[in-house]
């Protein structure tokens, strides 16, 4: 058929690290549950913008700065990063990619996420640290969805591609990228157990001229 797709946009999901990621992950759920306790600031914060769950969005937002285990989070997410913006096509000659944000996220049973983006950079993501049978999926709309105006729904059976909405359901030690601009949410999970949590980091990667602070 004479057509050809224009616009699209891709989805990034990987295995972190070969093997099992379980001791790691244990260590970033460990020094989470210590951030969370003592970060008396960003409960309070939760408290108001994410009610009954936790994110250091608000008053630690640059872990891999401040962390040694973040830091070394932020070494193994880069290599993804790098190729997924080579993949998108992105010239990065002479330009180097910069992590400018880091936080952690605790959600419990019925907490949400509701629909954003992440201005003022153009990869973001998720690494899973936890992530218990039944917790939500992360959930992407499809960019033009306030333009269509008039259109009819899509078919059940279309593509994913062209549906306005796309859910991917990650598993602990699994990062998910994406482009910056593309809003997403994380609906409450209703099924896991009372007692489970869906612990993930989340983090933003801008750019920058690679000689500057040579």
């Amino acid at each position: 058929m004479p057509l050809r797709k224009l616009f699209a946009t891709s989805i990034y999901a990987a295995l972190l690290k070969s093997g099992k990621p379980d001791r790691f992950n244990q260590q970033l759920a460990d020094e989470i549950a210590g951030l969370m306790h003592a970060d008396e600031a960003g409960q309070d914060w939760s408290a108001r913008n994410y009610p009954g769950g936790y994110t250091s969005y608000a008053t630690h937002c640059k872990l891999h700065l401040i962390s040694p285990l973040f830091a070394m989070l932020e070494r193994t997410l880069r290599p993804h990063a790098l190729h997924y913006a080579k993949a998108l096509d992105y010239d990065m000659r002479g330009r180097r990619l910069v992590m400018t944000d880091c936080w952690a996220n605790v959600m419990p049973l019925q907490v949400m996420h509701g629909s954003h983006l992440h201005p003022l950079s153009f990869i973001s993501g998720t690494y899973y640290v936890q992530t218990p049978r039944g917790s939500a999926p992360i959930k992407f709309e499809d960019p033009r969805l306030g333009l269509l105006m008039a259109a009819p729904p899509r078919r059940k059976d279309a593509p994913a591609g062209v549906q306005p909405f796309y859910s991917h359901r990650a598993k602990a030690g699994q990062l998910v990228l994406f482009e910056s601009w593309l809003r997403h949410e994380v609906p409450a999970s209703g099924s896991m157990a009372e007692t489970a949590e869906r612990i993930s980091i989340s983090f933003n990667y801008a750019w920058e001229d690679a000689k500057k602070g040579a």
